[in-house]
């Protein structure tokens, strides 16, 4: 496994010091962001898009520390009922990715509204009221899919070879038998980015869920989640309360070992290594209590004392 971290980690930082803080910290290659949800500080999507020279000189940066771009990141929901651009925002994070060489990137699948003309995302996460059956045969069939026949078609011609898709909340894309069925329905370029923050505060068990994906597993965002048991309690892990006030959430994102230890993230490595995934673990740092730098610091000396590296040498003896 090679390792990482996602550009934003570092969002407050110019684009030099975030990759001379990469290498100093022993890194092998950044994860970029380029739009959605991102200011993306640290990529101009529309001059790249423009410019031989932006992108040679963007490669050049990296090459000349000895790191890679692991991929481009449009984090958002491309299917947002009015606001088209995040939608472009991946069709031109693809068209980018296809000029630089980049064979994989990240995104989400979207969640478009629940009828046609409403204004707002409708995320459906329970079966009752009858009406839900509804929003989502209309989100799956009426936008999802078509959406994602044309995703698909536009990565194959600019050379893009894997979509990976976090399984995120708020999107029609969110957990394995959601990954799986669009899966089923596109075809293999779209793959999974197993986030397990995401899948503790939504409770699955992200262990589980490596098996299960298996070799459709593309890539893994390195980020740890606490589950405040006493908060969690009366509140559930239902959470709607600010992302600033940790005290007073069910749950939060924090700092790799904050919220599971070294030991739960040994068996994560170790079921991804059993589940065939041999790619990049690349740390998203979103706690917003710890230094960004700081908390970024610890996370990869996390992940470097239990990670795989080396490729197996194991051979049984001839008896």
């Amino acid at each position: 496994m090679k390792l990482g971290f996602v550009s934003d980690s570092l969002g407050g930082m110019s684009f030099e010091a975030l990759l001379d803080n990469a290498a100093r910290l022993g890194v092998s290659g950044v994860e970029v962001n380029t739009g959605g949800w991102s200011t993306a500080p640290h990529f101009d999507l529309q001059k790249m898009k423009a410019s031989t020279d932006a992108r040679r000189d963007f490669a050049k940066a990296f090459q000349g520390r000895g790191l890679e771009v692991i991929s481009l990141n449009a984090n958002g929901n491309p299917l947002h009922p009015t606001q088209p651009e995040q939608g472009e925002c991946l069709r031109d994070t693809i068209r980018v990715a296809g000029d630089m060489g980049i064979k994989t990137i990240c995104t989400m699948s979207g969640l478009p509204a629940g009828r046609a003309g409403d204004l707002m995302p409708n995320w459906v996460v329970s079966s009752w009221p009858p009406e839900t059956q509804e929003i989502l045969r209309y989100q799956w069939e009426d936008k999802l899919l078509p959406f994602w026949t044309e995703i698909a078609l536009l990565a194959k011609e600019c050379g893009v070879e894997r979509i990976a898709l976090e399984l995120h909340g708020s999107q029609c894309v969110y957990n394995v038998p959601s990954l799986l069925k669009l899966r089923a329905a596109i075809g293999p370029v779209v793959g999974a980015n197993l986030d397990p923050s995401h899948l503790f505060w939504m409770g699955a068990d992200p262990l589980v869920a490596a098996e299960a994906l298996g070799d459709s597993v593309y890539h893994v965002h390195a980020k740890d989640t606490l589950l405040n048991a006493p908060v969690q309690a009366t509140t559930s892990l239902l959470e709607n309360g600010s992302l600033l006030n940790i005290p007073g959430r069910s749950w939060s994102y924090i700092t790799l070992g904050f919220g599971h230890g070294e030991e739960w993230w040994r068996q994560f490595c170790y079921r991804l290594k059993m589940a065939g995934y041999d790619g990049w673990l690349s740390v998203e740092h979103e706690d917003v209590l710890l230094n960004s730098l700081e908390g970024l610091e610890k996370s990869i000396l996390l992940l470097k004392g239990v990670m795989p590296v080396a490729e197996s040498d194991f051979k049984p003896q001839a008896i």
